[in-house]
């Protein structure tokens, strides 16, 4: 598979697990259809936009309007799927991470080709990964997880963006490179989940 392949079907994969996790987080507040819809769109489009508006390219559903029709068909079958049942409160955590490996990598890829330097370029691929959580936690009225003390979250993006990059200057394969990195993201978040893995925070004792 080529890397513009590649990108192409992660980034759809990805805007489909994030309009999921918009629609399960969103039924928590007991939404109406165009509101989930609204909370699923912004997450699955949302780091993108960002990312490319910083970038001064194309936004990539203005593009290709494949990917809106994509966050706007699993938004409107997962609501149909899950508004009659009891959903645990955490339930939107794994696809989340899912996400969020997909959307960094994508991100720090897509910076890459656009000749940014490693460091910004990596910076993209948290913006894009995390942005549209902090968009959707917004929508429902939430603190955006990113800025409370929790299990590792941008960080686990940025050190898979590094990973992508520097496996590529060592000379590995892009596409390798960036599934490996997917991997890292996706195994370090879950990790952080499961063992309750946090960074230091402001007020707390030494």
């Amino acid at each position: 598979m080529s890397m513009d392949a590649l990108l192409y079907w992660v980034g759809m994969a990805a805007v489909a697990v994030n309009a999921l996790t918009g629609v399960l987080d969103s039924g928590r507040k007991q939404m109406d259809l165009i509101g989930a819809l609204l909370v699923a769109v912004a997450t699955a489009l949302g780091g993108g936009t960002v990312r490319d508006l910083l970038l001064d390219r194309n936004v990539f559903w203005v593009a290709d309007q494949t990917y809106l029709i994509a966050a706007l068909g699993t938004g409107l079958v997962a609501f149909f799927v899950v508004r009659r049942r009891s959903l645990p409160p955490r339930l939107f955590l794994i696809p989340d991470a899912v996400g969020l490996a997909l959307f960094t990598i994508i991100g720090t890829q897509v910076a890459l080709q656009w000749h940014t330097p490693w460091l910004a370029a990596s910076l993209m691929g948290v913006i894009t990964g995390v942005v549209g959580g902090v968009l959707r936690d917004i929508l429902c009225n939430d603190v955006p997880s990113i800025f409370l003390k929790g299990e590792l979250y941008a960080t686990a993006a940025w050190v898979g963006a590094l990973t992508l990059i520097g496996l590529q200057e060592l000379g590995v394969r892009p596409v390798d490179a960036a599934w490996t990195a997917m991997g890292v993201v996706l195994a370090l978040r879950l990790f952080a989940l499961r063992f309750g893995l946090t960074l230091p925070a402001l007020g707390q004792p030494r």
